[in-house]
C-alpha cells in the first residue's frame, strides 16, 4: 500500500474519530459527569479517560475481528448498542437522584480515608490519593461506547484498508481522535459549568436537565434494539 494512501487514510480516521466523539449518545454520557465537575481541567480529563475506555475495547475487539477476517454478529451489535442505552437511563437516573438530594450547600456525604472519616458535599468531589476514582467511570463508559462502535467501523475498514496493520493503525487514530475531540469538548463544557457551579440552584437545575435528557435519550436509543433482539428471539 503506498505510504501517501496510509497517511491519507489515517488522517481521515483521526477526523472521522473526532465526529464520531460528538454522536448524541457519547455527548450526553459524558455531559452526565461533567455537569458535576467545577474545574474545566478535570472536566477535560474526564473527556480523555473516557477516549481511552473507548479506545481500549474498540482497538482490541476490533483487531480480533480483523485478524479473523470476520464481522461482529448484528446479534452482538444489538447487544451492545442496547447496553449503551441501559448505561445511559442509568447515568440519567443517577443525576435525577443526585439533583433531588441536593440541597442549598449539597448533599452531605460521609466520606473515608483509611481511618479518617470526615463530611464534604456530593458536588465537591475530590480525587483520592493512590487511587482511579476519577477515572474509573468514563473509563467504563467508554469502553462499553467502544464495544457498540466496533463492529461498524472494523466492517468498514475490512472493505477499505487491504492490510492487518493499516487497518490496527486506522482503528487506533480513530481513537486518537475520538479522545482529542471529547476532551475538547468536555473542557469547553466544563468552562461555564465550573463559573455556575458557585450558585447552588442553578448547578443543580442543570443536572436535574441533563439527568432527564440522558434518561430520555437512552429509552430512545434503546427502543431499535430491544426489538431487534426480541424479533430475532422470535424467529430463532
Amino acid at each position: 500500500m503506498p505510504v501517501i494512501d496510509l497517511l491519507t487514510g489515517s488522517g481521515f480516521g483521526s477526523l472521522l474519530g473526532m465526529r464520531h466523539a460528538l454522536e448524541p449518545d457519547h455527548l450526553a454520557a459524558v455531559t452526565t459527569m461533567v455537569s458535576r465537575e467545577r474545574s474545566s481541567l478535570r472536566a477535560a480529563w474526564l473527556g480523555v479517560w473516557w477516549g481511552l475506555g473507548h479506545t481500549t475495547s474498540l482497538v482490541i475487539v476490533g483487531a480480533l475481528l480483523i485478524a479473523l477476517r470476520a464481522e461482529m454478529p448484528a446479534s452482538m451489535t444489538q447487544v451492545f448498542e442496547f447496553a449503551v442505552a441501559v448505561m445511559l437511563v442509568g447515568l440519567g437516573l443517577r443525576a435525577v437522584a443526585i439533583a433531588a438530594r441536593q440541597g442549598a450547600d449539597g448533599p452531605l456525604t460521609v466520606h473515608r480515608h483509611g481511618t479518617i472519616v470526615h463530611r464534604h458535599t456530593t458536588g465537591t468531589e475530590h480525587v483520592h490519593i493512590g487511587d482511579w476514582t476519577l477515572a474509573r467511570r468514563p473509563l467504563l463508559i467508554g469502553m462499553v461506547h467502544g464495544l457498540a462502535g466496533s463492529g461498524a467501523l472494523t466492517g468498514l475498514v475490512l472493505t477499505t484498508l487491504p492490510t492487518a496493520g493499516a487497518r490496527v493503525a486506522y482503528l487506533l487514530l480513530f481513537g486518537l481522535g475520538s479522545t482529542l475531540s471529547m476532551a475538547a469538548m468536555s473542557g469547553l463544557l466544563g468552562w461555564p459549568l465550573a463559573r455556575l457551579g458557585t450558585h447552588q440552584a442553578v448547578a443543580r437545575t442543570v443536572t436535574l436537565v441533563v439527568g432527564v435528557a440522558t434518561t430520555v435519550l437512552g429509552v430512545v436509543w434503546g427502543y431499535a434494539p430491544l426489538l431487534a433482539l426480541v424479533r430475532g428471539q422470535a424467529v430463532g
